[in-house]
């Protein structure tokens, strides 16, 4: 599936101001008519942009990049890693493991366009209205969208939606922090008010809201039981979007059906897209024997994430004979850290020293030679590789930002770039266990036979939870560094389900963990490393950072005005998230690698497409017949 803006998912510094226009929020509750009386001076918009003009104007037909004669038909056959036990969206981050396909079944208020950065467009809704000081904004459905029972997408489905996926999901109570009610005003207005005016994402954020049908929820099962949208359930849920569940088998395979009547088959944002009858996902709890199965052509395509296999694992006679392609898409629309997380809510990381320790500890260039073939870079920044990420000194913009918090932050940010410590050979890998050694005694700890010991005289010993063998191989390469500076370590292989539970509860010492980033980062920040979200189970703030400068700096990329603001201000909070050493920065490949059976067609992807699958492909019957049935 074609990346979001926001990865599944994903602050205000007023009180509440009154909407602009002076207008009482008394005319928001009644008719049509008052609602659109009180929207005078706030247009109605097509698209909304973060910064700048959108590229399609009123009454576009189409996207550019899509083939509006694309050939529906055909299925396609994915991989899926895991498990799944739950079916239910709003509880996803807090229980069970949420089944992959549950994303097709909803459709959003907007939708991204793929050749552009921070716009979005009509999908269930057809316009949006918002005032200057972006206070809030309105939202007006368009008459077609049908659940799939038939019944219209209501405004009441909208409200339903973001009160009950904010009051469940931690991610989306975080991320909608800000939108403090969301009401209808009309038979087809819904109005999103928000705690202070400034906070210029608020209204395009609102438009990614995945919309539940509240009739549904608020009925019976097929043995008349309620369903309950605060508990899991395997029960096919009701969707609007352009696929429905078809049939599954619990934890270990879904397939979903194209709705043949679609309400929005003709939409500009629709055209050209969603062309395969069947989306049918495999689950396997081990990526190689996912690529066996692969192999013996039970899956159309793989994504390739271990640098060893792509380049060891893909010589069968398919391969040679061209009947499975290998290609590789570059990543241009979005940042990540991947990185081993030292749990600050332990007292062992609690002092910066001692996890600047555990980073020199880390032979990254070694293990990028024994494991990966070469083929990866360091990580460097928690914005990498992107025009977000910091370099250098800071200057201009955004060190004055950073002036504003001199004295919450490390000082050396101020002198001294930001940089890994480079391994790679024995020399230059004894240098760094002595700087680590010096960091730990200065921090209070000890070497006592051999051993790390805290300032109480108690032994280290650190648990790495994984839960699958592509980490425990990291994780078992990385122990014996940690070794050599005293540490004990364990490491816990755990189930999928074990290790949610755990995670979520934040039970554990180090776990690798991995944060993808927008283009323009902005309210989701807090859910990575706000204050607020450090103790909220389910969140994303894994460190469990508590920093008054990075929750300041959060404030600044939020409420930047212009798209230099948002860059410094993103600058400078990925320098204050580097030099406090949350994190031991792991490594990043700039494309996305995929095999499969060439069975498929697709027009010329836009830049930040990634892949496309499956939404952009299509079945190409004269390519598959080549191959001969499948097995």
């Amino acid at each position: 599936m074609t990346l979001t803006r926001r990865h599944l998912l994903q602050g205000g510094l007023l009180v509440a101001a009154t909407p602009a226009l002076n207008l009482s929020p008394g005319l928001f509750a009644v008719g049509a008519a008052h609602a659109e009386a009180a929207l005078e001076g706030a247009k109605w918009r097509h698209g909304l942009s973060l910064f700048g003009d959108l590229k399609y104007p009123a009454g576009f037909a189409r996207f550019d990049y899509v083939d509006p004669n694309a050939p529906k038909g055909g299925a396609a056959r994915q991989i899926a890693l895991g498990t799944f036990d739950n079916f239910n969206l709003a509880v996803a981050g807090v229980k069970g493991n949420i089944a992959a396909p549950v994303g097709y079944l909803y459709e959003t208020l907007m939708t991204s366009s793929l050749d552009e950065v921070g716009t979005v467009y009509g999908l269930l809704a057809e316009s949006a209205a918002h005032p200057d000081d972006f206070s809030w904004v309105v939202y007006r459905l368009r008459t077609e969208p049908r659940w799939h029972d038939g019944k219209p997408v209501t405004a009441d489905d909208v409200v339903f939606s973001f009160e009950t996926l904010k009051k469940y999901s931690p991610r989306y109570a975080s991320y909608y922090r800000h939108v403090v009610k969301a009401e209808k005003i009309g038979e087809r207005d819904i109005r999103f008010t928000f705690d202070a005016p400034g906070n210029r994402e608020l209204p395009t954020i609102v438009g990614e809201l995945m919309i539940l049908p509240k009739h549904w929820w608020e009925g019976t099962d097929a043995q008349g039981r309620k369903r309950d949208v605060s508990a899991t359930m395997l029960e096919p849920p009701l969707g609007s979007a352009p696929y429905r569940i078809k049939d599954f088998v619990a934890g270990r395979s879904i397939a979903l059906e194209r709705v043949k009547d679609y309400w929005g088959e003709k939409l500009p944002a629709r055209i050209g897209q969603y062309n395969f009858d069947e989306l049918r996902f495999e689950y396997f709890r081990d990526n190689t024997v996912a690529l066996e199965a692969f192999k013996a052509d039970q899956a159309d395509w793989i994504m390739e994430n271990s640098a060893k296999q792509w380049a060891t694992a893909y010589d069968f006679p398919a391969i040679t004979d061209k009947r499975v392609v290998k290609e590789e898409f570059p990543i241009n629309d979005s940042g990540r850290m991947q990185a081993f997380v030292l749990n600050t809510r332990r007292d062992m990381f609690k002092d910066a020293r001692v996890r600047r320790a555990f980073n020199y500890a880390f032979d990254f260039e070694e293990m990028n030679k024994q494991l990966f073939y070469g083929q990866y870079t360091r990580i460097a920044s928690f914005f990498e590789g992107t025009e977000l990420a910091s370099s250098g000194l800071p200057e201009g913009q955004e060190l004055a930002l950073l002036e504003t918090v001199r004295d919450k932050v490390p000082a050396e940010l101020f002198t001294q770039p930001y940089t890994n410590p480079v391994g790679g050979s024995p020399e230059a890998v004894r240098a760094n266990l002595r700087e680590a050694i010096r960091l730990v005694k200065e921090a209070g700890f000890d070497i006592q036979n051999r051993k790390l010991v805290d300032p109480s005289g108690k032994p280290v010993v650190v648990e790495m939870l994984v839960r699958d063998p592509s980490s425990e191989r990291i994780a078992l390469f990385y122990r014996p560094s940690l070794e050599r500076l005293g540490v004990t370590v364990s490491i816990r292989v755990v189930d999928d389900a074990q290790y949610q539970n755990r995670t979520r509860a934040f039970d554990f010492d180090i776990i690798t963990d991995l944060w993808g980033q927008s283009l323009s980062p902005g309210n989701e920040q807090r859910d990575y490393w706000g204050s607020q979200s450090a103790d909220q189970q389910g969140s994303q703030n894994t460190i469990g950072i508590k920093n008054p400068a990075v929750d300041a700096l959060i404030d600044k990329v939020i409420f930047a005005k212009d798209r230099p603001s948002l860059v410094a201000a993103t600058r400078a909070l990925d320098r204050v998230l580097l030099w406090n050493f949350y994190v031991v920065p792991q490594f990043t490949y700039g494309f996305m690698r995929y095999a499969r059976w060439d069975r498929f067609g697709h027009a010329p992807l836009p830049k930040y497409a990634r892949s496309g699958l499956p939404s952009l492909w299509w079945y190409d019957a004269d390519r598959a017949a080549k191959l001969g049935k499948r097995s």
